[in-house]
């Protein structure tokens, strides 16, 4: 028999000792071993019973805490040093600026309706946690299309680009006609029984579209051998692309990501702009945002916890004062505040590290879909822009948003400090060797470069750089104070908003299992 949430609390205030804690926290899915990503945390509600939160940011880790706190009956405040929530959910309309680090300054001129994610961009459909929100907070979600057979290829610049049609379809056909020749030499007999070798080549003729010889001479699905062209189909081709430039070590990465869960269908997006899950829980929060509040120090105590902030607009210095503290700042940001953490602590804190990343976006008509049955998806050019993702929304309609340069990993960030000039310049270059004829249709670029963006200053932790015992301690309250942030998500599931929404999750979790203890002791006492 399960305990209901009442039941659960009665028994913390009622009997003493250690032994009835943990059974009740068990009773309400609060096990220091819990893992909390499908908990459904509304049978929280009053576990908090007014004790007062500061939340530092209102990404979608801070707001997430901050909206399952408040239901769960604690005080919140969030201060966010911006004027607008989401954090790294950031979805650009005409009209918005681009202020960097290094004084450069952009402002969107994007026609009325179109929208750039200029941060996440994308839900995977095993994305449960923030996918439940979206469902909660009544978020309108449509299907994004990660991934297009008519979408381009080009791993060698000397080389024209191809159709991941060809790319896919040709592979397969050479492989299976290779392996096929190996098994009519009887070079597998070792490994085959007779009835498996008939069976192997069944199954390798309709595999790779072989011929009755079991050659790949070509096939239908690659494009081959189509009939004349009706007006505005796609052309046919004569001959299958060579093994030989379908082995380029840069080509499979590019056709394999979207095999990796995270990548493959079905994904989804927020009906105009990924901001619209920020928005929806600003919604349900208006009261306890404060904007603007710039945190300079943090200090605790064993009464609570003071943080003193500047106010953006004006430059004065105020403080608020809190039981709790739960900070979403970017962990080498909050690395550099003035704070009272034990050094081990800092140390750890220290020892992260943001990646780098640029976006590149054009407005511009729809020249894929028009020219090349493109209907969303990514495209691949082995260039410094790297990148073309299609739009998947309004299609057929005669403008779109066209992300023209993706640039992460290694020279992103050299890429994120060239003049926006000649980002823009790289940009179109790439669409040019992709779409030739189309770059001078593209019109009023912005880019953006994660490491230039105040209060952010990287689009993602370097993970991979983590210490594993600096993240052990960083997953540990530091006296009042509490850290989440999407490099505290769980491994596999990458930096995502996903990641964010579970790790605070987590933190809620802690957090109220640490105030029913204390309570429960004083009570005893």
């Amino acid at each position: 028999m399960n305990l209901t949430r009442r039941e659960a609390l009665a028994s913390v205030n009622a009997v003493g000792g250690e032994h009835a804690a943990k059974a009740a926290l068990a009773a309400l899915g609060l096990g220091p071993s819990t893992h909390l990503q499908h908990l459904k945390l509304d049978h929280l509600q009053q576990a908090g019973q007014g004790a007062r939160v500061l939340i530092l940011g209102a990404g979608i880790a801070g707001l997430v805490a901050a909206f399952e706190l408040k239901r769960a009956g604690f005080e919140v405040r969030i201060l966010e040093a911006r004027q607008r929530v989401g954090g790294r959910n950031w979805t650009l309309r005409n009209g918005d600026r681009v202020d960097y680090l290094d004084g450069r300054s952009q402002t969107a001129q994007f026609a009325p309706g179109l929208y750039f994610n200029a941060g996440p961009a994308r839900l995977p459909g095993q994305h449960r946690t923030i996918l439940d929100y979206c469902s909660e907070l009544g978020v309108p979600l449509e299907v994004l299309v990660n991934t297009s057979h008519s979408a381009q290829l080009r791993p060698e610049l000397d080389h024209p680009a191809f159709s991941v049609r060809r790319a896919l379809n040709d592979t397969r056909g050479h492989l299976a006609g290779l392996l096929a020749s190996a098994i009519k030499r009887d070079a597998l007999d070792e490994e085959l029984s007779a009835e498996e070798r008939v069976r192997l080549l069944n199954f390798l003729q309709g595999y790779g579209d072989l011929s009755e010889e079991l050659v790949y001479e070509g096939s239908l699905r690659a494009g081959h051998g189509v009939a004349a062209p009706a007006p505005g189909s796609l052309p046919g081709f004569t001959a299958p692309l060579a093994l030989d430039r379908l082995l380029h070590p840069e080509l499979w990465g590019a056709l394999l990501h979207t095999e990796y869960p995270e990548f493959s269908a079905t994904m989804l997006q927020p009906v105009g702009g990924m901001d619209r899950i920020a928005t929806a829980f600003e919604q349900r929060l208006r009261d306890q945002l404060q904007f603007g509040a710039v945190v300079r120090q943090v200090r605790q105590s064993t009464e609570g916890v003071t943080v003193t902030y500047t106010d953006s607009a004006s430059g004065e210095a105020h403080q608020e004062q809190a039981d709790y503290l739960i900070s979403t700042i970017p962990l080498p940001l909050l690395a550099r505040l003035d704070t009272d953490f034990s050094e081990p602590f800092k140390a750890a804190l220290h020892s992260t590290r943001n990646g780098a990343a640029t976006k590149v976006a054009w407005q511009a008509p729809r020249f894929w879909e028009q020219d090349y049955r493109i209907y969303g998806g990514l495209s691949w050019v082995e260039h410094p822009a790297r990148i073309l993702w299609y739009p998947s929304n309004e299609l057929n309609s005669p403008e779109g948003l066209l992300v023209a340069g993706y640039v992460t990993g290694d020279g992103a960030d050299t890429f994120g400090r060239r003049p926006l000039s000649e980002q823009y310049a790289t940009s179109a270059e790439a669409v040019e060797l992709l779409h030739p004829g189309h770059a001078a249709s593209l019109q009023h670029p912005l880019a953006v470069s994660w490491e230039q963006v105040p209060f952010s200053e990287g689009p993602w932790l370097l993970r991979e750089q983590f210490p594993a015992h600096a993240h052990a301690l960083l997953e540990q309250p530091q006296g009042r104070v509490y850290l989440a942030t999407d490099g505290h998500g769980q491994s596999g599931v990458g930096i995502w908003q996903e990641s964010a929404a579970n790790s605070a999750r987590r933190v809620v979790g802690q957090l109220a299992e640490h105030v029913i203890r204390q309570r429960q002791t004083a009570l005893a006492s």
